[in-house]
């Protein structure tokens, strides 16, 4: 597998930092586990953070800090509950195609119908349960409609390919949009499978953003 599209350094320096939203931090989680390239400039980016924090010049704890570590110990431990064991539909995946581990502890709804060719299954992060994260199919030869982003979305190619305005996208490929990306992915002879996360939603194009923005009104 040759990947040719990498999350931008802004990302993964967000990454590094804990700066990215719980859904956005799981795609490029996907994306790193197949890409050496990419955690490796993560790792850089974490030793340059560590030795910046270690160059700063330490404040002396408080009078009462020790007292009140102390104190803390004394507290009864807090209520635990039974772990969270994930739902999962029972997906139509391509011969020989596992999800990615990333997913585990996530919940993963049954495909649903988005377009002609075209099928999303909603992706829960019990531990962020606002993240808009899905995995999207789509047929060979076809196109999801026309749209931009409110903010950032990130989509990691999982199975097969697509192509747009900005390049090509095989599998293990990352490609970044926002606000100003007008496209329209199209799969390619294979279809495409691909794991997707949204700060904010999608703006459609065509009559159906019209439809959407007078629905919105």
């Amino acid at each position: 597998m040759t990947i040719t599209h990498h999350p931008a350094d802004d990302t993964l320096l967000r990454h590094a930092t804990g700066a990215l939203n719980a859904g956005l931090a799981l795609v490029v989680e996907a994306h790193l586990t197949g890409c050496p390239q990419c955690r490796a400039r993560v790792a850089g980016f974490e030793a340059l953070g560590g030795a910046l924090m270690e160059a700063e010049k330490l404040e002396p704890l408080a009078p009462a800090a020790f007292a009140e570590v102390l104190a803390r110990l004394d507290e009864p431990p807090p209520v635990t509950t039974a772990p969270h064991v994930p739902r999962r539909a029972m997906l139509h995946l391509p011969p020989g195609m596992k999800l990615p581990d990333v997913l585990a502890g996530c919940d993963i709804g049954r495909w649903l119908w988005f377009g002609p060719g075209v099928r999303y299954s909603q992706v829960r992060l019990p531990w962020a349960p606002e993240a808009n994260v899905m995995l999207l199919r789509v047929a060979a030869n076809r196109g999801v409609v026309t749209h931009s982003h409110a903010l950032h979305e990130l989509t990691q190619i999982l199975h097969g390919g697509y192509s747009d305005c900005t390049g090509s996208y095989g599998p293990g490929d990352m490609a970044e949009g926002d606000e100003l990306l007008l496209h329209q992915p199209r799969a390619d002879a294979e279809g495409c499978l691909c794991l997707a996360a949204l700060e904010g939603g999608l703006r459609l194009g065509g009559w159906l953003g019209r439809l959407q923005r007078r629905l919105g009104q």
